[in-house]
């Protein structure tokens, strides 16, 4: 993992969700590599560069110690959720990180969401279907996907607040 972007898509109050504006809290950082090992092709998809991170990028160590503190402060008494599209690519990295470089995950061992999944059970269609281009328009984020962690943080933000507020008529 190279770099990652956490942003607040809203708060669950008792059964109902209360969207925020995904920009009003953020957190982005670019980490230190930690291995030699790498795919170049994958690299220049975020855009960044390789011996930019080695010289600047944040110890990942203190990056992740300083997420857990930005999480808690945003979630106060609330109980945090990683949402993501596909939530398995994230969690992976972002969990192992977590447990790896601090010992334990702000979102425990299982408090996540994945949009994928919920678009295809809001919308009755298998998960095969369950694409962004196959989403209705007003549920994707007007945002380009740029592949930037932050950017890309609060367009899943935009789609999370979207599925929560999606209603399909049921046949």
């Amino acid at each position: 993992m190279v770099s990652f972007g956490m942003t607040v898509a809203g708060r669950m109050t008792g059964k109902v969700f209360e969207p925020v504006d995904p920009q009003a809290h953020t957190h982005y950082v670019e980490l230190r590599p930690i291995s030699d090992d790498h795919v170049p092709e994958a690299l220049a998809v975020s855009g960044l560069d390789r011996e930019t991170l080695l010289r600047e990028g944040r110890d990942p160590a203190e990056a992740m110690r300083e997420a857990a503190v930005w999480v808690r402060e945003v979630c106060g008494n609330s109980s945090p959720v990683l949402a993501a599209y596909p939530l398995s690519y994230d969690w992976m990295w972002i969990y192992w990180y977590f447990m790896r470089f601090t010992g334990v995950s702000p979102f425990g061992h299982s408090r996540c969401i994945d949009l994928k999944t919920l678009y295809a059970a809001k919308a009755g269609v298998p998960i095969g279907w369950a694409t962004k281009r196959q989403m209705p328009a007003h549920l994707r984020s007007p945002r380009p996907h740029t592949h930037n962690a932050l950017d890309d943080a609060i367009e899943q933000a935009e789609l999370l607040q979207n599925l929560m507020a999606f209603d399909p008529p049921r046949p």
